[in-house]
């Protein structure tokens, strides 16, 4: 009976030693929408690099850019139900499940980065309340330079648009599209370069590191630096894994997370009018809206700010009454 004993101990005790193995050497595989030169995903492999280093191979995390491991649009379900631990996803594609996630996509509402960086200190408490709601933890955000406008030929009235088959990315943009008389189809990032080449798009309103990706001057003539807004991207990470971790971990991938974001932030901005001048050095005609168009721009962008307002409720004036006091 003692052997028994001593029997049964030993194999428990090399099962814990088994356990304690696996989870102090986790990986975490992190799920990226755009490509591996695009500067998000850069600094997403320098976050997830910086996280395996300095906890000591204790939790590593593997980056898979490009939607290798789950599309854009399957990025938040995904950390959400745990198939990836942890993933990068634009925060305004997200409105449907909650008004607060658009906020930053509120058409001309925070047009710089100093604006924006307002707009998040005053939004991210109302964020991270939504996603712990989602059973999510937040880890970092980094904006988009301002968006501008692409389309296939000049854009000197609402005539010149009208009809035009448009890229939409998120509600705003797909409302922005309908108010100026165009036609939105949702495109994810990883799938714009056939959509333009094959004419299921023929212009948008995205950032210029979104044009420069995908070489939008080989299907695109014109450029407009409408400054309409500055989405974020956000890291988050599935709330189960979250709290699997030890506070010295998770302490490493805070201080990591916001080394990525401080880095991002000013990449993105360092990025912004180097993109432009590419756009120029590669046979695009670059400007500004004419001021009619522009207030026809600006006309759609406060209905869409009252619609925002209306859906977000007293949490999104909330958010907005902060900025305005910033």
């Amino acid at each position: 009976m003692t052997k028994i004993k001593t029997l049964m101990c030993g194999v428990a005790f090399i099962a814990g030693v088994a356990a304690t193995n696996a989870h102090a050497n986790e990986k975490w595989d992190m799920a990226l929408a755009y490509s591996a030169t695009n500067f998000h995903s850069e600094i997403a492999a320098e976050f997830a690099a910086e996280v395996t280093e300095k906890s000591g191979g204790k939790l590593s995390i593997v980056t898979h850019p490009g939607g290798s491991l789950f599309g854009g649009s399957e990025i938040f379900g995904a950390v959400r139900k745990g198939l990836a631990p942890i993933g990068e996803r634009l925060i305004s594609a997200l409105g449907n499940d909650n008004a607060i996630y658009e906020v930053d996509s509120v058409p001309f509402l925070a047009t710089g980065f100093e604006g924006a960086k307002k707009l998040y200190k005053a939004s991210k408490p109302a964020l991270k309340e939504a996603l712990e709601e989602a059973r999510l933890h937040f880890l970092y955000s980094c904006p988009w330079p301002p968006q501008g406008f692409y389309t296939i030929k000049e854009a000197n009235s609402l005539d010149d648009v009208k009809g035009l088959k448009f890229r939409a990315y998120n509600a705003t943009t797909s409302k922005m599209a309908e108010g100026l008389g165009m036609l939105p189809t949702k495109i994810e990032a990883a799938e714009l370069s056939q959509a333009f080449a094959t004419g299921v798009a023929q212009s948008m309103i995205s950032s210029g590191s979104t044009g420069y990706d995908r070489k939008l001057w080989e299907h695109v003539s014109h450029y407009y630096d409408v400054k309409a807004w500055l989405p974020r991207n956000m890291v988050i990470v599935n709330g189960k894994a979250w709290a699997g971790l030890d506070d010295a971990t998770k302490g490493v991938i805070e201080a990591a997370a916001a080394t990525a974001e401080e880095n991002c932030w000013a990449k993105s901005a360092e990025l912004d009018q180097w993109y432009i001048e590419q756009f120029t050095t590669n046979g695009m005609t670059v400007g500004n809206l004419n001021p009619a168009m522009q207030a026809e721009f600006e006309k759609v962008g406060a209905e869409l700010r009252d619609a925002w307002l209306e859906r977000a409720g007293d949490k999104g004036k909330a958010v907005i009454e902060a900025f305005n006091n910033m």
